[in-house]
């Protein structure tokens, strides 16, 4: 069972607060598989947030719900230094 451990207003504001920084998202893909990878929060919206990815495998921006934010399934933590891959 997904334990939700915050509500959603913080959860905006925590994401607001890390827009254009350079980040490293966590995401939980289920079946004990996790990926990783460091990009900028490019976008935040009322509905989802970006991220542009430094990894050129990616095609592009990707896109993800507070909802999932919220459940764990990704994770964000602010990284000082810009590493282009």
């Amino acid at each position: 069972m997904i334990k939700i451990s915050d509500n959603l207003p913080n959860a905006k504001e925590r994401i607001n607060s890390l827009k254009e920084k350079p980040v490293e998202v966590t995401l939980n893909l289920g079946r004990n598989k996790v990926v990783s990878f460091l990009g900028i929060l490019s976008g935040v919206y009322p509905a989802l947030f970006t991220v542009l990815p430094f990894d050129k495998s990616f095609k592009g921006k990707t896109s993800y719900s507070y909802s999932e934010y919220l459940c764990g399934k990704v994770k964000l933590k602010e990284t000082k230094s810009i590493n282009m891959q």
